[in-house]
């Protein structure tokens, strides 16, 4: 999966690291996400849980190559949030 990162402009690093989260994580998500629906202007939310068990929501824009992505942020889904991920999961 080729994956592309918004680099933050203060620190040079993938805007990712301030949440916490590396690359292999995204990836994680990506390559089989529990949910993955459409955002706002054109980008689109990926949530699921890491190999570590960790659950994050990823918004990313997909790009034209194949299995190819621009990660926008990414960051832990904690509390209500979660909760509710967790409840869309088991009913499905």
């Amino acid at each position: 999966m080729n994956l592309r990162f918004y680099i933050d402009p203060e620190t040079d690093l993938p805007h990712i690291y301030e949440h916490g989260v590396n690359e292999v994580e995204v990836e994680d998500i990506l390559r089989k996400p529990g949910e993955d629906r459409l955002g706002r202007e054109g980008t689109r939310v990926a949530i699921g849980q890491t190999i570590d068990g960790r659950y994050l929501k990823i918004v990313y824009v997909p790009e034209p190559e194949l299995d190819s992505a621009f990660i926008i942020t990414a960051y832990e889904l904690t509390g209500k949030p979660l909760t509710a991920y967790k409840r869309r999961q088991r009913s499905r």
